[in-house]
């Protein structure tokens, strides 16, 4: 099945008064948990609020974002869902339990990886 990123911009969150931000963690750990439920959660998480760092293909590292960068991922889900319909109904879900909007991304399909994780399924 395709694999969908849904993600949501660094500061998407901001409006969020910092007493309900308990509700919203214990809110979209719940969606997290009917995705776990439903077969379809690969991985997700936040991302710490920082510069990224660039390395450039001579493993020269510089600040990031790139400079025409105007925003950055803040946090991110991956899902494994037979349709994008239904990457973007997870997403809508996520969306109301983070209160942001979400970005949703068709990962481009690696039967390489795919045979390399069944192979790890099959050994752990």
């Amino acid at each position: 099945m395709p694999r969908y990123l849904i993600s949501f911009n660094d500061g998407a969150m901001d409006h969020i008064p910092a007493e309900e931000i308990a509700d919203v963690a214990k809110a979209s750990h719940a969606v997290v948990q009917e995705a776990v439920n439903a077969g379809v959660w690969v991985y997700g998480g936040g991302l710490e609020r920082q510069r990224a760092s660039v390395v450039a293909t001579d493993g020269v590292v510089t600040d990031g974002p790139y400079p025409e960068t105007k925003e950055v991922i803040g946090g991110f889900s991956v899902v494994d869902v037979a349709t994008r319909e239904e990457a973007l109904a997870w997403a809508a879900r996520i969306a109301a339990s983070c209160r942001c909007a979400q970005e949703v991304r068709e990962l481009l399909p690696d039967p390489e990886q795919d045979a390399m994780l069944r192979q790890a399924a099959r050994r752990g």
